[in-house]
């Protein structure tokens, strides 16, 4: 099985790879915490142009480290709340402790790291919330009065792998965060200056732990008008909930893969895991915290190359709840998640359609396959050929009104339940369009239990839910389903009963095939066929 060189497909969401960077640049910092401070997730670094008109005003601040003395290791940023939030960062310069500069008049956010060059005393985080520059003013960033972040999960066995702590400030309608990760459970934090706007601070904390059996996400969030001094917190048992995520491996694919875990809201770090493939994972997290964003990318081979991300956004549990996720499992075939489909904007028709979504319907980042190809044909006459990435072309097309059949098939070697040869097409008549406008196309999702190689077992009838996508979706005139064991030379039909279909008894090591054909009430039809969908044992 070889892995398409193309890039990274653009539905890999933006946030995770930030994640993996916070992640990288706190790995390489040891215990030094990564840090950074924006309007949204990322901030423009640089000093604001400062005019004639503008007034301007002189900012000291001193860092005072836990031994009373002036620190000599301290990073501190101030984050402008009016214009584009513009940064400033300053570090230490030699033993005064001491930054002086000349800003614009207005608020700003500050946030002060010191630490005292030992890795193993930590770090203390403090935070201004409200800095209104309206005078030559001086600060004291006093490292002695932040208290220790002590949260720390049910188990006593449970080791720390990774936090961040992370702050917002609102102010006339504009919102400034920072954040740090910290790879130590030493961090201490303290309030600075008066205290801003009633329910304009938020602070959150998150962090990670782990044991033999499994994980923990720990997380709170707390809205007031001051950053915190110190935090303690001991959840119970009772009040976690689960999120189990299953990841698959087909014959030939194990190996170890890697779980990110994140809060699917404010800006965060992400929780990278090694798994093994096949296998199953358990996270105990705080619902209370939010819903949780899941990246899963498959083993790499000993070349360090492949691996397909997938990712399931926010995923929700409760106490005393057990929430599944599976990754990376057959059946394999097309999906229509959030803005994929066929588009027609005036004469060009652009296909977006995942051919190698996994079973639970989460499109790869870089799906794995050898060759892919999608064909336009209008009014039965082939127009173009386009070869790359599956279910992903662009045809230039004539203004009147015609029929078209888009063909997209992918193909890649692989042990049967691999989804060796994966085809959709569909029929649907267009004509030019001002502006945008949706195909109407459709997917149809076949969802059987499987075990995390993707078998069932055998000689046992399978039952397989079905269930359509799309234009059809409600609008349903047709629906077959059949199967086959000899790789789609020949097809039995299957009943479909309330959206199940049953596949009959197959004995052991048989590779079942599957194959749909749909027509909804406006005529357009839909052939899709997965060659190798599972294998029995």
């Amino acid at each position: 099985m070889t892995t398409s060189p193309l890039p990274r497909s653009p539905r890999m969401p933006r946030r995770t790879a930030l994640r993996a960077l916070a992640v990288a640049a706190t790995v390489v910092a040891g215990t030094l915490p990564a840090w950074n401070a924006s309007a949204s997730e990322t901030a423009p670094a640089g000093r604001t142009a400062i005019t004639a008109e503008q007034p301007t005003y002189t900012l000291t601040i001193h860092h005072i480290g836990r031994d009373g003395r002036p620190s000599k290791f301290y990073k501190t940023t101030l984050t402008e709340f009016a214009g584009e939030g513009t940064r400033h960062g300053f570090e230490a310069e030699g033993d005064t402790g001491v930054t002086t500069v000349r800003l614009p008049k207005g608020r700003y956010l500050l946030a002060a790291m010191v630490w005292s060059g030992v890795s193993s005393e930590g770090t203390d985080w403090l935070v201004q919330p409200r800095l209104d520059l309206d005078h030559d003013t001086s600060i004291t960033v006093d490292a002695r009065n932040a208290k220790l972040v002590d949260v720390r999960p049910p188990d006593s066995t449970a080791d720390f792998r990774l936090g961040n702590m992370g702050l917002s400030a609102e102010y006339g309608g504009v919102v400034r965060e920072t954040n740090m990760a910290i790879a130590t459970p030493t961090l201490r934090v303290a309030h600075l200056g008066p205290a801003a706007e009633a329910g304009s601070v938020k602070t959150w904390y998150d962090s990670y732990w782990a044991t033999k059996q499994h994980s923990y996400a720990l997380g709170n969030v707390v809205t007031g008008d001051r950053a915190p001094t110190g935090l303690y917190r001991r959840p119970a048992a009772k009040d976690l909930g689960e999120i189990k995520i299953r990841g698959a491996a087909r014959p030939g694919t194990e190996g170890t893969s890697v779980l990110n875990v994140s809060p699917s809201t404010d800006l965060s770090t992400a929780f990278p895991l090694p798994v093994p493939a096949p296998g199953t994972t358990s996270l105990l997290v705080e619902p209370a915290r939010g819903p949780y964003d899941i990246g899963y990318t498959t083993p790499r081979d000993e070349e360090g190359q492949g691996g397909a991300t997938y990712e399931a956004q926010n995923v929700t549990t409760r106490p005393g709840h057990t929430t599944t996720r599976t990754f990376n499992n057959a059946v394999f075939g097309p999906s229509l998640p959030g803005g994929a489909g066929v588009v027609r904007d005036g004469n060009r028709l652009t296909v977006d359609v995942p051919l190698l979504t996994d079973g639970e319907g989460h499109a790869p980042s870089t799906p794995e396959y050898d060759t892919a190809r999608t064909t336009l044909y209008r009014d039965g006459k082939r127009v173009k050929t386009v070869t790359g990435e599956p279910g992903q072309a662009t045809f230039d097309v004539p203004a009147d009104r015609a029929t078209y059949r888009v063909t997209a098939t992918a193909r890649r070697t692989g042990a049967p339940g691999a989804a060796t040869t994966v085809t959709a097409s569909w029929t649907f008549a267009s004509r030019q369009t001002n502006g945008r406008v949706a195909v109407p196309v459709s997917a149809v999702r076949f969802t059987p239990t499987l075990d995390l190689t993707g078998a069932a077992p055998a000689d046992t009838a399978l039952r397989v839910p079905v269930a359509v996508q799309g234009a059809a979706k409600g609008h349903t005139r047709a629906l077959e389903v059949a199967y086959s064991v000899d790789g789609g030379t020949s097809w039995q039909r299957a009943a479909v009963v309330r959206g199940v279909a049953t596949i009959p008894a197959q004995r052991s090591g048989t590779s079942v095939s599957l194959r749909a054909r749909l027509t909804d009430t406006a005529g357009n039809t839909l052939t899709q066929t997965a060659i190798g969908a599972y294998r029995t044992r």
